[in-house]
């Protein structure tokens, strides 16, 4: 009785194969820490709130004339930034990459002004990271 051969894959889908599990592997040590979102969330937070505070002028004119440099103010604050960040974030690690949601701010600064509040997506991917979503409100001045 003659037996089946064997047949083994061809090189194509073997080369296809070892270049698919480097990929997932290369991902996978390269899927950014949460230490690394930290730092990116900081930075971010600080080009979001000197938009929103400092470009769009929504502090009082007492605090407006008061702050010399309010883009300096903010950028001073990144590692306070970076800290709440890390503590308002949610991460889920997928393994070859990362999703993070962070929301932050809403809370009162003075009676009469609320920070804006800030909800952002971020893909965390290949040591890099990608803002897929931010939503925020404009603060409150009353």
């Amino acid at each position: 009785m003659i037996s089946p051969r064997r047949r083994w894959p061809s090189a194509t889908t073997a080369a296809a194969a070892l270049v698919l599990a480097g990929s997932g592997a290369a991902l996978y040590v390269t899927n950014p820490s949460r230490e690394d979102y930290q730092v990116f969330a900081g930075e971010t937070l600080v080009k979001l709130a000197t938009r929103e505070i400092c470009e769009r002028q929504v502090l009082p004119m007492v605090l407006q004339l008061w702050i010399n440099d309010c883009p300096r103010l903010i950028a001073e604050q990144e590692q306070a930034l970076a800290l709440m960040a890390d503590q308002f974030s949610r991460r889920w690690n997928l393994g070859l990459a990362s999703v993070y949601v962070t929301s932050v701010g809403g809370q009162n600064l003075l009676p009469a002004l609320r920070l804006p509040r800030y909800s952002v997506t971020t893909l965390g991917i290949a040591g890099q990271f990608l803002v897929l979503n931010v939503r925020s409100d404009a603060g409150k001045l009353e």
